[in-house]
């Protein structure tokens, strides 16, 4: 019952921290991802608060809720098609201090719960990068840093290294590891990008429906390969849309300490998006 408490308090100072942040966003986006086997439909909500306290100081705290509903419809032989919806909230706390013209630190925190339908203790994870961005010159710029990420499904360490190159006013690069893209807008209005990233995620299961093989929590990761489409509808309004394809993906069961118990092999399949969203 601590445990939970600390939990939700967490989440409600950075609420309430929220009002006093000044510039904010607030969007939604649902997708599906559809394989051999098994069809994934996620649904997400987001609001982002930024406030810069002084010249050379910023933060940015971002609340968000998915779910991620599973169809085992494809494959009526698949074990555990119980395993039908899951969620997380997670809150992001950034820090950004400009140590020098050339030199930036971005530190972030992020509580997590993810859980199959009752939150419970165990549900509580924290995540968080730190990582020092080094301007080379006017368009040249490399990221070096550290981050607890469930890029590949469960929470680990991995090192955050990219290139961030701007080829001209309306063209910019990105280069690195876990996300790499290519941006392009040919008016204030249309924005285009071609993007590659590893990305993941996990879920702690009920504790009444535990599995065999001690199975204890879901995980799944990929790395996607995507074009997207931002298009500035209106001055505050923007719409969004998503293609792309899920290479190397894999949905395992797991215990508790993060050994394979069951391998569900779904196979890769494409990815479609679409979302909306407020900006201020």
């Amino acid at each position: 019952m601590k445990t939970r408490f600390l939990i939700c308090s967490v989440f409600l100072i950075s609420i309430f921290n929220m009002k006093a942040q000044e510039n904010f966003s607030v969007n939604a986006n649902i997708k599906t991802e559809p394989t051999d086997k098994i069809e994934f439909n996620e649904t997400n909500i987001g609001v982002s608060f930024t406030k810069e306290i002084n010249a050379k100081n910023k933060i940015t705290n971002t609340l968000e809720y998915s779910n991620l509903k599973v169809n085992y419809e494809l494959d009526s032989n698949i074990k555990y098609g119980n395993l039908d919806q899951f969620n997380q909230i997670k809150n992001k706390f950034e820090f950004s201090h400009e140590l020098s013209n050339a030199t930036n630190l971005n530190f972030s925190i992020t509580p997590t719960v993810n859980f199959q339908s009752n939150l419970d203790s165990n549900d509580f994870t924290l995540l968080g990068s730190f990582v020092m961005s080094q301007k080379l010159n006017s368009k040249t710029s490399v990221n070096l840093g550290i981050s607890r990420t469930t890029a590949f499904g469960s929470p680990k360490f991995l090192p955050v290294l990219s290139l961030n190159y701007n080829i001209n006013n309306k063209a910019s690069l990105l280069i690195g590891f876990p996300d790499s893209k290519i941006s392009y807008s040919n008016n204030i209005r249309n924005k285009f990008s071609l993007s590659n990233s590893f990305n993941g995620n996990y879920y702690h299961l009920d504790p009444q429906k535990n599995l065999n093989d001690n199975a204890s929590k879901v995980s799944l990761s990929q790395m996607t390969s995507a074009l997207e489409y931002e298009r500035n509808v209106d001055k505050n309004w923007f719409l969004n849309f998503k293609a792309g394809y899920d290479f190397d993906k894999k949905y395992n069961l797991i215990d508790n300490d993060n050994h394979k118990v069951y391998d569900f092999n779904t196979g890769n399949g494409y990815v479609l998006g679409v979302g909306i969203k407020y900006k201020q």
